[in-house]
Order: structure tokens, then sequence, then C-alpha cells
């Protein structure tokens, strides 16, 4: 088309050239004297905008906000925090399983993953170490430290500047690498009730300065000015969570303790180690900080290692004279030693805010009336007179006995108190020189264990399997699949008597801090249930308690009495054969005493464990040898029935005014998840009583599950 077609659509004011004329290469425009204005087609919007322009549009902004994310990402990356997982030394960089800061190896690891080219360049100011475990899996080359990493990466950056271009190009990867604006910073339980208390305490301030009113704002929330008495029954993890948290809350705490403060205790154990004089209130299982004060002092947990409420459950601890290394250990314990001192820290702390600790003083009833509990009735342990108890009244009690309180289980089932039978494990507990499990977890590192003193831990193990025996017995149907697994390892440790009646015998195990003794122990059980209670004619409610007491004092008879355990060979109990000579040193300091202990078990769980450990041998060769000795009898890994409690209230579903929790009652499974359970269900019955208004999930998180024991 000419341009001349196009001068047609012009307006004739702008034009002197006649149309006719032919076009030329010059001419001329007279523009008029006035103004002028030319219309153009409006803009299309919304609806009217043709297809093509809307994805035209879409696409423009999609990359504006993309930009605009990138320089937003890429500014945050250089504000909080990286966290880095996964960061495996090995053994010859490494300083040793002590050290929990940041050596040359760990900054090598680092480098690779920001790809900075000279590690030595990177400040180890700007890193901290979260976690730091051990891994000698044989999937490894090698054994190595595995370490979780905190990198402050404007702290990086002002301190080696160089590091920019290389953090500005670092990407989260999922299990590896993660940011994070804010790290999670977790205080112990006092720190953590200050700051409610606090807060409570500004909103009741702006609250009275509103209304123009006046009144006392404190710890204390409840407005009716009586503080609220509560009873603790059981000193062990969970009895005394609940006690501090009630006592930093403000209620007037009783603290009953059937056994002794742990310098006395620990003189009664003594002298049953050495005498072989039972103290039937004061022993291995009772006593200050329960069970667990004499075992491994294991902190590990399957309810959440990084969870708020597991992590101010160890703080608390480090309060109280635990090592920090707790928080970092990739497997924290404390041992016996450790314990001691710092369940003395902690009683000094309750007595300070007001609880009143009562040992040697055993609850023996509850008081009830119309259905609801008033108070209990205690004895003293040392008064044998018949007629020694004292009634004591309370609003509330928390019921935080272990697992071997049977007397307990009697008592509250004389009140019709609905007690459900709970599935347990049963087995023996094995025995090996500690130089041979190092051998054969580390092979030729094992010399670098040097009895807990060098510079890999000393080594522990874990074995699970599943195994199905024969159906023995067609009309209970016993043939069925079993859970059959390592309890309670004790790496560096001794084998130790548990029993609480002097006509029954069972053993644990436990070790001190250093871990430095020659022998390894851990229980080697199988799961047990209702079918297996009935079959030994064990039935009702404490059919499980009826099952372990069988089972102990056929244990005893088979010992001989006087404390003296019977023991076999691995390689015997696997042949079925009596070990009557040579048989291997032990830990267990009252004797040992060669037995048929494939005799002591229903035949169906005989062959479970002997086929167990026969599968452990496949995962850890060396394990079944000549030199591994079988302790008899392991009855108590965990509380054979459970208490109904409210899921939110934690109080007993069939008396009121009764608060279930921990080991005894069948929601925990040693130390930490004892002691979280006690502090929620402390938090709980505070809130009963308005000693705290606010939401303690909202501060330590929800809590775990309650139908199922976490260990």
């Amino acid at each position: 088309m000419s341009f001349l077609h196009h001068l047609k659509f012009l307006p004739s004011t702008l034009l002197s050239l006649s149309l006719n004329h032919e076009f030329s290469r010059s001419f001329t425009l007279r523009l008029p004297a006035t103004p002028f204005r030319i219309l153009c087609a409006a803009k299309r919007t919304g609806k009217q905008r043709y297809p093509s322009e809307k994805k035209k549009l879409k696409l423009k902004l999609k990359l504006k906000l993309k930009q605009k994310d990138t320089l937003k990402v890429a500014g945050n990356k250089f504000h909080g925090f990286w966290r880095l997982f996964k960061l495996a030394v090995p053994v010859c960089k490494d300083p040793g399983k002590d050290f929990l800061g940041v050596s040359d190896g760990l900054l090598e690891e680092i480098a690779k993953v920001l790809e900075f080219p000279v590690a030595s360049m990177l400040p180890a100011e700007a890193f901290s170490v979260v976690r730091k475990s051990f891994d000698a899996r044989k999937i490894m080359k090698e054994p190595k430290f595995v370490y979780t990493v905190d990198m402050d990466a404007s702290k990086l950056v002002e301190l080696e500047p160089r590091t920019w271009d290389f953090i500005n190009r670092l990407e989260p990867a999922n299990g590896l690498v993660e940011h994070m604006l804010h790290r999670k910073c977790s205080g112990d339980l006092i720190n953590i009730i200050s700051d409610c208390n606090k807060v409570h305490d500004s909103t009741l301030l702006r609250e009275s300065a509103g209304t123009g009113s006046s009144g006392s704002v404190g710890q204390y929330k409840n407005y009716s000015g009586a503080k609220p008495k509560i009873a603790v029954v059981g000193s062990g993890p969970s009895g005394l969570f609940a006690s501090f948290v009630l006592a930093e809350l403000g209620a007037d705490v009783t603290l009953f303790e059937r056994g002794q403060a742990v310098e006395q205790r620990g003189r009664d154990i003594g002298a049953l180690a050495v005498r072989r004089i039972l103290q039937l209130e004061s022993n291995f299982c009772f006593g200050e900080g329960g069970a667990g004060t004499w075992s491994d002092g294991k902190l590990v947990t399957r309810i959440g290692r990084n969870s708020e409420s597991v992590l101010a459950v160890l703080n608390t601890l480090v309060h109280f004279g635990a090592p920090e290394s707790i928080l970092v250990d990739g497997k924290p314990h404390l041992g016996t030693d450790r314990l001691v001192p710092l369940l003395r820290n902690f009683r000094q702390h309750l007595l300070h805010h007001g609880v009143t600790i009562k040992f040697g003083s055993r609850v023996d009833d509850l008081l009830i009336e119309n259905g609801k509990l008033i108070g209990l009735k205690a004895s003293d342990v040392s008064d044998r007179s018949p007629i020694n108890y004292q009634n004591y009244k309370y609003d509330a009690i928390i019921l935080a006995v272990g697992h071997s309180a049977r007397d307990v289980y009697q008592m509250l089932l004389s009140h019709n108190l609905e007690l459900i039978p709970k599935d347990f494990a049963v087995g023996l507990r094995v025995e090996h020189p500690q130089e041979l499990i190092n051998y054969i977890q580390y092979s030729k590192f094992s010399s670098e264990v040097q009895r807990g003193r060098g510079k890999v831990p000393v080594a522990d193990y874990k074995v699970a399997k599943y195994v199905r025996v024969n159906d023995v017995n067609a009309s209970t149907n016993l043939g069925i699949g079993r859970s059959s697994y390592s309890f309670c390892m004790c790496p560096g440790g001794q084998v130790v008597l548990t029993s609480t009646n002097p006509s029954e015998l069972c053993v644990n195990g436990m070790s001190f801090s250093r871990r430095a003794s020659k022998w390894a122990n851990a229980a080697l059980v199988v799961t047990v249930s209702g079918k297996d209670f009935e079959a030994l004619n064990c039935h009702g409610p404490l059919a499980g308690v009826d099952f372990q007491r069988e089972l102990e004092r056929k244990a005893a008879i088979m010992g001989g009495g006087n404390f003296i355990v019977p023991v076999q060979r691995v390689t015997d109990f696997i042949g079925k054969k009596t070990s009557v000579t040579d048989i291997p040193s032990s830990s267990y300091r009252l004797g040992v005493r060669a037995a048929n202990l494939h005799d002591l078990f229903p035949s169906h769980i005989t062959e479970a464990l002997q086929r167990s450990i026969s599968m452990f041998d496949e995962e850890l060769p060396g394990f079944v040898t000549k030199e591994a000795l079988l302790h008899g009898v392991e009855t108590r890994t965990s509380a054979p029935i459970q208490i109904p409690r409210d899921a939110e209230t934690y109080e007993s579903t069939s008396l009121s005014g009764l608060y279930p929790v921990g080991e005894g009652a069948g929601y925990a499974g040693g130390i930490v998840s004892a002691a979280v359970d006690g502090m929620y269900a402390g938090f709980a019955v505070a809130k009963s009583f308005n000693l705290f208004l606010g939401d303690v999930e909202s501060i330590l998180g929800r809590a775990h599950s309650m139908s199922v024991v976490n260990y």
C-alpha cells in the first residue's frame, strides 16, 4: 500500500498538497495557526484485553514478583542462621568425643558445603555445634563424628568479608542445609515459668489500671487467696518435675517418697551389695530420683529430641548440675555418679520454694468421700508398729509412682479404679567383655576407646528383630510374631539387683559417667501380652504383675536364694545345654550360679529369645560367643498396667482429684519422657486451680501421644 493512500486519512487542514499531484521526495506541510490534537484509541483494560495481551501481562507480573523475591531472599541470606547437617569428620581429624567446639576438621567440612576454597580462613567464632554424634555403622568406610552446626551469616561476613559471594550462592537443601531467620532458643523451666509470670502480671496490672482497682500481683494467680494443697506421690523424674512446676507457680506442695534421699539410699544399696541386706523401701527401685538414679542415666528419648518440652527438661537438668554436653551429645547420658549430686541440687531448689519432702513415708491408701479424692493415708516406713499411719487432706494428688509400686496398684484396684493391662517385655540380661563390643563395632578403631578416656565413645549397640515362633498351643494361639530387641544397654557397666522382695529375683544394668567397667550389658527381651499371662494362669487387671512375679520367683529358685543370679552362656542357651564349667566372670557382685535358663520361660518365649539372639549375631558378628553370659531374669522393662486419664486435664477418669503420671501409670519410659509427662501434668493441675492461665502448648508444644509409651 502506497504512502499516498495513507494521506487521505490525514486531516485536510494539515496539508496544502494536492492529492492529484504526483508525490515527490520533497513537500511542504503548512501547520495551522491554532493548536490541534490527535485522537487515539482508548487503552484496553480488564476483560477488554486480548488473550495475547493478558498472557504477556501475566508473564511480566510473574517475572517482576520473582525478581522481588530473589532480591528479598538474597538479602535474607545474610540475616539469621544457616543450619548445616550431616557434616562427617573422620576420627583422625577430630579432637574426640569430649570436644564440642569447632575443630579444623569440622571447618574443612563446612568449607565443602560453602564451596569456600580455604577452610583455614573461616573464623570458628561464626559457627556453633548443635549436635555431635558418632557413626560407626558398617556401611561407612570408617567411623566418623557427625555434626549439626549453626552458622551466623552476618557474623561470618563481618569476620571474613570474602565469604559474601559464597553465602549468596548458598541454597537450602532438604536434610542438609536449612536457613532460619531466628534460631530456636530454649531455656530451663525456671526461666520459662518466670516469663509466664511476667506476662500474666503485666496483664493483671493493665486490667487493674483499667478498672481503677488495686491488688497484689505475683506468682500466685488464684484470686481466692488460698493456696491449693497438692500431694505428689513419688520422687522419680515425673514426680520431681510436677512438684517443680507447681511450686514455681505457687501451690502448697508436699512430696511423699517411700524411699530415702540419695545419700541414705546410696548407703542402703551399698549394704545390699556387700552384706546382702535388702531394704524393702530403699533400694535400686525405691528412693529419691526413682529407679533411673542407679542406672545408666540415659537421656535419649523417642518423643522428640528437639521438641521444646525435651529441651526444657535437658536445660533444667543442666541448671541443676548436669554437664552442658547433654545438650549437644547425640546419645546423652549422665551416669549414677552425676545423677546423685544433681538430685541433691534439685531437692534444695524444691525446699527453697516451700515444698515439703517426706522421705521414708509410704502412701498406703487414699481418702475418698462421695466419689472424690480428699487426701491420703501414709505411714513411716521406719516405724513397724501396726498403727503408725497418718491422714492428710489435699485438694489434689499426683500419683507419680514407678513401675515397681505393685502395692499401689493393688490399693487402686481395691477402690475400683480402672486399670488396663498393658503389653511389656521380658527376657535376660546379656553381658560381654566391653573390648569385644568395641571391636565388633569399631574394628581397628577399638583401641581408641581406652575405657572411656579415649577419642571415641565406649561402644554400645541397639538391635531389634521381629520373630515368629511355632504354635505350641493351638487353643491359645501363642504361635504369633513378637518383637525382640535390646533394652537399656549399659556400655562399661555392671549388672545389678532390682528385686523389691527377698523371694523374687530380677536384674537390671547400670554404669557411671565414664563407663569405664570392663563389661558391657544389655537386656535381650521379647514382647508379652494377655495371652501369655493367661498361659501361666494370670488373669485380671494385674495379670501382668502376676506374670512378672511368677518369673521372678522361678529365677530366685534357680539361683538358690540369697540373691544369687542364675546364669548361662549364650551358646549353651541357644543349644539348650547347661553351662556347668568355666562360666565367664560376671560384674554382678552377689554371685552367680549356672542354670538352665531355657527352662525359665514358657517354651514359646524361650524359642523367640533363641531365634532373636541368633539373628542379632548376623547383625553383630561375634555377638554369640562363649564369652557372653546371660543373667536371669529381666521383667521390669515398663509398667504392666496403664491408669486411664483425661488427655487434656491429666485427671483420672475413675477418680476425681487423682492425676496418674509417669512410668508407673503407663505413660512414659525412661528419665526424659517421665520428666516431660510430669511437667505437663504439673501445668494441667496448676491450670485447674487457676495458678496457670496460659496455654502450655504455646510454650512447650503439644504433649506426645499418651496411647503409646515412648522410651
